[in-house]
């Protein structure tokens, strides 16, 4: 049994799965998994590879092959068994080939993407998708259960529980990934070493990460805290894109390094993630084979940097914020220009400001059309007439980094006023084949900021200072289920959201019922204002732009009023009726000039 063992010696696991599948031509975008079943040959020869380099611990392509998984990335739910239960099958005809006594880890990756997905998933519903996963494993005939590269502790724990209700006698390894000493949700080593001592498992680690010191040093710390055996999984050190590949930098002979180290800090198991090879594997083997690992000191009440804010005193408001708090507020929205000149613009900004507006929204390259980055608008603006900024800021183009830089930007510019959205995919755009980024969803990027706020980055690190930004939030009121999507704003004000915004408003008795909802929680509503210009204007925004319904009456009016001007006043007198009825009920408005038409504004607001 893999546990005595470990009582004599180190133990050397296997490198990685995906990354060396990619290097062996797998079609991109093939779901990894999945190749246990239609190209089981491929999987198997990884295995081999592993096995003849000395790996002692072999682990099953199953890292994302859960039912959720599957099915929302991949449509290949119905196959959740057929996959693991092959894995396991190609694990094991591996083992037998070899000769060797070596051990199979079944692979459970995490289940939810948290920053990514908007979807919670309850407890009940963790534990279903866990029990079908590991019942399949553990069928198959794994001798371990690996837990592998996880960040949030409570869902880790949800699987550990399920796995020891089915299998309490499989051995059970749980590695999380680090980085600058943390986890992605904020977890120190030692905390989850010590919330670990009484969860049942045996083995805890650290893998992937940005390389073999980062990994090493989390490792340390674990081994403080954790009563049981400890491990380290690398990545080959942080890849470059070298001509369409990632290349990874780490040596073999460094690995070999890496893994003296490993045993003289008290490490059990050692071995590799992304980027590592059988070269890597067999260079680990060389180094550590037959050794001990150096006895580690436990330190029983172990302190560790809990993840406490960093902000000292309250966040101050904004000065859109305070206005919100105390009267009625006129904003308009403003697209950036397809090029370079502003001048324009800020005219219109100007004016709207001697009209008795408040503040300008500045859209983020809406509908994913090519023009100047709302950013630059923004801060032009905002310098040159001194209006409120709402900055509209998606997660499509930029990712992780680019969104917090651009984020600490806009502060530094005087911009604290943002509306936090998903952004249209490239394909609805000018530039289709363009590569949407999204790595986090709406209630990740409002999270996000909220961090800021905070005096945390998104890894929860200290910022030199917190931003005070006002956070706001789209509500489609024209959504096909009002219900789902007030659970969905709830959800992003429970994530930090301060205010709300609308799509256009023409049925009042959808923004009263977005009201009653909001009735006492302290989220003021910007409703939306859209002047129509004409019965095709009408008609195009109906029928093809996403998150606008125009009831048939309006609609019917507009046909009505003909052409030219007086289809422009009869949207001017709609919008008026619009307005009237948002003083009634919201905190303010938001105008959206339709073609230029801004000469409509003032005859709207007077």
């Amino acid at each position: 049994m893999l546990l005595d063992i470990l009582k004599e010696r180190v133990v050397v696991a296997d490198g990685a799965m995906g990354t060396y599948l990619y290097s062996l031509d797998v079609p991109k975008g093939h779901c990894y998994d999945e190749l246990s079943v239609s190209h089981p040959e491929i999987v198997q020869r990884v295995h081999r590879e592993y096995l003849s380099a000395g790996a002692e611990i072999i682990t099953t392509n199953t890292f994302g092959a859960n039912r959720y998984i599957l099915e929302k990335y991949y449509d290949l739910g119905a196959k959740t068994v057929d996959i693991n239960a092959s894995a396991v099958r190609i694990a094991k005809k591996a083992v037998k080939s070899s000769s060797k006594n070596s051990f199979i880890a079944g692979d459970i990756g995490p289940i939810t993407r948290p920053f990514e997905s908007a979807e919670v998933l309850s407890k009940e519903e963790l534990e279903e998708i866990f029990s079908e996963q590991i019942e399949t494993l553990v069928e198959g005939g794994v001798d371990i259960l690996l837990f592998e590269t996880y960040s949030n502790l409570n869902e880790l724990l949800v699987g550990v529980n399920v796995a020891r209700k089915l299998a309490p006698q499989i051995p059970i390894w749980a590695s999380f990934t680090f980085v600058d000493g943390k986890t992605l949700s904020g977890c120190a080593p030692e905390e989850i070493a010590t919330s670990l001592n009484e969860s049942g498992v045996h083995i805890v680690g650290a893998n992937c990460g940005r390389g073999p010191r980062e990994i090493l040093d989390a490792a340390k710390h674990l081994a403080k805290a954790f009563t049981g055996y400890i491990s380290a999984m690398p990545n080959a050190g942080q890849p470059t894109f070298v001509d369409g590949e990632f290349v990874y930098p780490a040596t073999p002979e460094y690995f070999a390094s890496f893994a003296r180290r490993c045993v003289s800090s008290g490490l059990s198991i050692v071995g590799g993630c992304c980027g590592t090879t059988p070269e890597h594997i067999k260079a680990i083997s060389d180094s550590i084979s037959g050794m001990r690992p150096r006895a580690r000191k436990f330190v029983p009440k172990v302190e560790f940097e809990k993840s406490a804010a960093v902000r000292k005193i309250p966040r101050p408001k904004t000065s859109l914020e305070k206005k919100l708090a105390s009267g009625f507020v006129l904003t308009m929205e403003l697209d950036p220009p397809r090029g370079s000149e502003i001048g324009e613009l800020v005219k219109v900004a100007r004016f709207f400001k001697e009209l008795g507006g408040d503040g300008v929204n500045i859209a983020d390259l809406p509908m994913a059309r090519l023009k100047m980055s709302a950013l630059g608008l923004a801060a032009a603006i905002r310098i040159r007439t001194g209006l409120d900024i709402i900055l509209h800021f998606t997660a499509r183009d930029r990712n992780l980094i680019g969104m917090q830089s651009d984020l600490l930007s806009a502060y530094a510019l005087g911009i604290d006023n943002i509306l936090a959205l998903r952004g249209d995919p490239p394909a609805v755009g000018d530039y289709p084949f363009a590569t949407g980024v999204f790595d986090i969803s709406t209630y990740g990027l409002v999270k996000l900021i909220s961090l800021f706020n905070e005096g945390r980055d998104f890894l929860k690190n200290p910022l030199e200072a917190p931003t005070s930004f006002f956070i706001g939030v789209a509500f489609n009121q024209n959504a096909p289920s009002f219900e789902q999507e007030l659970e969905r704003l709830n959800r992003k004000i429970e994530a930090g959201a301060h205010f709300v915004q609308t799509q256009p408003i023409f049925q009042p008795k959808k923004l009263e019922k977005l009201a009653a909802h909001l009735n006492g929680k302290n989220i003021p509503i910007i409703a939306s204002i859209l002047p129509l210009v004409s019965s095709r204007h009408a008609e195009f925004l109906h029928n093809e732009i996403p998150g606008i319904t125009i009831p048939e009456k309006i609609r019917e009016r507009m046909t009505k009023a003909g052409r030219g001007k007086n289809a422009r006043d009869e949207g001017i007198a709609i919008a008026k009726e619009m307005l009237a009825t948002a003083k009634e009920i919201a905190n303010g408005v938001c105008i959206m000039p339709q073609l230029k038409k801004f000469d409509m504004i003032e005859k709207i607001i007077l």
